[in-house]
């Protein structure tokens, strides 16, 4: 990314009155993440500022004001908070609850596939936000390692795919992280329409890759730009591989089920958390999430 492309604020830059940079967090293609001071919460927060050349663009800020206006909807302990947005000034940024704690993702690299007792209580609370979630007619559209937070609870993160019902079955484009979507997403219409069927599909395929190391399917047979449908997305005509290790049953039949091709054919996120709440109860009263602690 070029240097006109990123802010390269430094502690003190002040992104809104009396909201000040502590540090760089990263980012993606479209946001820089920055740790701020907030003056009027008195708090550390995480901002996430569109980067300079999207700042003029009328679809980018739609897309940080409605990620804003989803965040301000919801209330639930295992989604991310919303503080709300600043869409006028030099930075237009959304400002949001600061997690401790590495991603699932970064713990997968770090350490390996994660053993069914680690696994197990995050199944249960991912579930459960996405049950809510349903129950308030969003869907997420980009569930995925990269955004659940490993803290206590695991938090689930990153709005910004995250669509009305009625929305997400105007969805006309494939959108999400390839591994991760479901075949709707993956050819809207055509495999069926998108809801919250989805982000089953979506965090079963999380949990899949978490507990085995690798994702549900073979790698694309092509990401050119004029590839077919079929060559980009493998899982719209290849079953789900076969685990490498034995995993209790108790885990891994919810997870394939999960990930069958048909909206109808999976499990409702609740009727997953009500599969993976006696297999949570089963287990030792402290389980480590890493190093970060347990429930």
């Amino acid at each position: 990314m070029s240097e006109q492309e990123s802010w390269q604020l430094e502690e003190g830059a002040e992104i809104a009155p009396g909201r000040s940079v502590l540090k760089a967090l990263g980012g993606g293609y479209d946001y820089e993440v920055y740790l701020v001071w907030d003056d009027k919460l008195f708090s550390v927060l995480v901002a996430k500022l569109l980067r300079p050349h999207l700042v003029g663009r009328e679809r980018s800020l739609r897309r940080l004001a409605r990620e804003a206006e989803v965040l301000a909807t919801l209330a639930h302990p295992v989604v991310l908070r919303g503080f709300g947005a600043a869409m006028d000034g030099d930075h237009p940024h959304l400002l949001l609850e600061h997690l401790e704690g590495p991603t699932l993702r970064r713990l997968i690299r770090r350490g390996g596939p994660l053993p069914p007792e680690q696994i197990l209580p995050l199944a249960l609370h991912i579930a459960s936000a996405l049950h809510y979630l349903s129950t308030e007619d969003i869907v997420h559209l980009d569930v995925k390692p990269d955004n659940i937070v490993m803290g206590i609870p695991p938090r689930l993160i990153d709005m910004s795919l995250a669509r009305s019902l009625d929305e997400a079955l105007e969805v006309s484009v494939a959108i999400g992280t390839n591994a991760y979507m479901p075949p709707e997403q993956c050819a809207p219409g055509e495999a069926g329409e998108i809801g919250p069927p989805a982000d089953v599909w979506g965090l079963a395929a999380t949990l899949f890759h978490a507990v085995t190391g690798r994702t549900p399917f073979s790698r694309p047979a092509s990401t050119a730009d004029d590839a077919t449908p079929e060559e980009r997305y493998p899982q719209l005509v290849e079953d789900p591989v076969a685990p490498e290790r034995r995993i209790p049953a108790g885990l891994m039949d919810p997870v394939m089920a999960g990930l069958a091709k048909k909206p109808a054919d999976r499990p409702t996120a609740a009727e997953l958390a009500l599969a993976f709440q006696p297999e949570v109860a089963a287990l030792p009263k402290k389980i480590r999430l890493g190093r970060r602690g347990g429930f």
